[in-house]
């Protein structure tokens, strides 16, 4: 059995189908982790979705900002925006289904045995392993229970851009989102900078890439990420690693086999582009 992690799919289906075939991907015994945003700007959300959800004894996915997106437009607490590709998912037949298989997705997930952990963006520096456990148990508390739908209301937004332990409530469980799913440059108590988006040459004064910082988490464990595509899976560091290779940009789908570090990647079959173009509010 063998465990690959794979970066940003975004709706990206036939390269997830070419990378699962270069990878040798066992259907029967190997696992599968998905660094969140398993939908939207590519072409098939879904049919990524519908595979997923078929292999979904073997998935292991986080959620990202644009799985969090489709579920606020599914809950009509938010309108489409321009460059959605969702349509297709929501009109679906089996929209209700994989919404809810959606839904019961965490924010963050850990393997003990292969001591790697992974989330969409990123974690404060300053959090713990067991802290950031607990963080995400919170917010997945929210999102599978009734409040769902209230707290997609109120997840949008910049306040609060920095981690306090007295924050409450609807404003505590969006700055941890904020850090799950959409992260990228903070300042070193961790205060957040929502705006730059893309290398590590755009950080505003006073800001750095998260992971440049010491990081708890990563004393004691791997931490896998996604989310940022300018990086191009580059972070310098052994203990940190980014999987979004810009598969959506027009770049190529990167997966990680966990059990000895290989890296496998395929060419992306959509149309060049440059990340920046990324225009979404989270």
């Amino acid at each position: 059995m063998a465990t690959y992690a794979i970066g940003d799919l975004q709706g990206c289906y036939d390269e997830l189908c070419h990378l699962l075939e270069a990878c040798r991907f066992d259907t029967t015994q190997d696992q599968l982790w998905v660094a969140g945003d398993l939908v939207n700007r590519g072409p098939k959300s879904l049919l990524t979705l519908e595979l997923l959800y078929s292999m979904r004894e073997q998935v292991r996915p986080v959620l990202g900002n644009h799985d969090l997106h489709l579920l606020a437009v599914a809950s009509g607490v938010r309108k489409p925006k321009r460059g959605d590709t969702l349509d297709a998912v929501l009109e679906s037949p089996n929209s209700a289904a994989l919404l809810e298989w959606l839904r019961q997705q965490p924010l963050m997930h850990y393997d003990a045995e292969l001591n790697y952990a992974m989330v969409h963006a990123g974690v404060s520096p300053h959090w713990s392993l067991k802290q950031a456990q607990r963080l995400a148990a919170e917010v997945e508390t929210v999102l599978r229970g009734p409040k769902m739908t209230a707290f997609l209301e109120r997840m949008y937004g910049n306040e609060n851009q920095c981690w306090d332990e007295w924050l409450e409530d609807w404003q505590r469980w969006r700055v941890i989102v904020n850090y799950f799913t959409r992260m990228r440059f903070c300042q070193p108590d961790g205060t957040l900078e929502f705006h730059s988006k893309e290398g590590l040459e755009s950080a505003p004064p006073g800001f750095y890439p998260w992971f440049q910082y010491p990081c708890l988490i990563s004393e004691s464990t791997r931490l896998i990420f996604g989310h940022w595509a300018a990086l191009g899976g580059v972070t310098h560091s052994e203990k940190i690693l980014a999987l979004d290779t810009g598969c959506v940009w027009g770049n190529r789908l990167t997966a990680l086999r966990l059990d000895d570090g290989m890296l496998m990647s395929v060419p992306s079959q959509q149309p060049k582009r440059r990340a920046k173009s990324y225009v979404n509010a989270r």
